[in-house]
């Protein structure tokens, strides 16, 4: 789905992938899309030199576009198999937007500032994603006119999970999001059982604030 990627970051790009591997991540699926999704796109031209470092980098909006490791150890929670109908909350840069779009059959995308989405449109366009639709408005309502969902990721961090979400999860569901308080969270996966959420909890993180009705107020 992404388009051709310049030879000049080919290496570089496979040496990421290299890394994720070493440090765990074992979904081939998620290992291909970081491998065929052109990260410089969606990276600022003051720091895509740096594009394919494992490493968080400023988007602009007071937002970053996230380590390569969280996004790959985030999205193979999700366990995505190529059918599911998948809700981004954050597009932020466009980028996680596109690697899902390698593993799913249709992403929703929600974002908050009209700056990132505004930025993320052409280059998904650019990067060649076709099975994306991307909203402007409070991703702690999630979308609901496509709902339900069969995986939904939030890429802010929340004091709860927000209620609108949690309706929003198809039954057999999961939804990824980062709990705790402003400063730190943990990555926490929820699979939906018996119309209840089930908690596992992953790693430490440190996301921006989930802005919006359901998460922290504005």
């Amino acid at each position: 789905m992404a388009g051709p990627i310049e030879p000049e970051y080919r290496g570089a790009r496979r040496r990421l992938v290299e890394t994720l591997q070493y440090k765990g991540i074992n979904d081939l699926g998620v290992l291909r899309a970081i491998d065929m999704v052109p990260r410089h796109l969606f990276v600022p031209a003051t720091v895509r030199h740096r594009a394919y470092e494992d490493s968080a980098l400023p988007i602009g909006s007071g937002q970053t576009i996230s380590q390569p490791y969280v996004h790959a150890r985030a999205i193979e929670q999700l366990m995505l198999t190529g059918k599911e109908k998948v809700l981004e909350i954050g597009t932020g840069s466009g980028y996680q937007t596109a690697l899902l779009s390698q593993l799913a059959a249709q992403v929703f995308s929600v974002e908050r500032y009209r700056e990132l989405l505004d930025k993320a449109r052409p280059i998904l366009q650019q990067a060649d994603v076709r099975n994306v639709s991307l909203s402007l408005g409070d991703g702690t309502l999630g979308w609901r006119e496509y709902a339900p969902y069969d995986a939904i990721i939030v890429s802010a961090g929340a004091p709860h999970v927000p209620p609108a979400l949690e309706d929003q999860l198809a039954e057999g569901g999961r939804l990824l999001i980062p709990i705790g308080d402003k400063d730190e969270q943990m990555l926490a996966v929820f699979h939906k059982r018996g119309g209840r959420l089930e908690r596992r909890d992953i790693t430490a993180v440190r996301f921006v604030p989930l802005i919006g009705a359901g998460g922290w107020p504005g």
